[in-house]
């Protein structure tokens, strides 16, 4: 039997320093303080590969999510069960050179869940991505 698997991607290029900008998207403990898609969220551990972590986004279930890889400074992925599958999330983040930086989220939806996934919640997430990725620059630079 085959595997059902869809992705939608979104990126942005948003000003800042791609360290503090790193600091600010693996710091899970306060993700609910400046992104406005997150209600609530902690990590078990430290920012690695086979950390566990819990997120309540705004207008979905809060769940349980592991980190399985991450490329320091460059790049991390997350997975979280659904019914029926699995939903996996891979931000990148990219030094342009100019004082500005890509950031793009490719999520995967595996399994016989992904349809209603698709109709019910893609839409609001993907709406949702262009925010949170401004509210990381602004994050940042009032971190900075």
């Amino acid at each position: 039997m085959a595997v059902m698997m869809y992705s939608f991607t979104e990126e942005a290029v948003i000003t800042g320093d791609i360290d503090k900008i790193w600091a600010v998207a693996t710091d899970v403990a306060r993700w609910s303080e400046w992104d406005p898609h997150e209600e609530k969220s902690r990590i078990d551990g430290e920012f690695a590969a086979g950390t566990t972590g819990w997120v309540k986004p705004k207008g979905a279930p809060a769940g349980p999510f592991t980190i399985v890889a991450v490329e320091p400074g460059r790049s991390w992925t997350s997975e979280a069960g659904i019914p029926f599958g699995k939903l996996r999330g891979h931000r990148t983040y990219q030094t342009l050179g100019d004082g500005t930086v890509r950031v793009a989220e490719n999520v995967e939806v595996h399994g016989l869940f992904g349809p209603l996934f698709k109709l019910v919640w893609e839409k609001a997430m993907r709406a949702d991505m262009p925010l949170t990725f401004a509210a990381l620059e602004q994050e940042a630079l009032r971190r900075g």
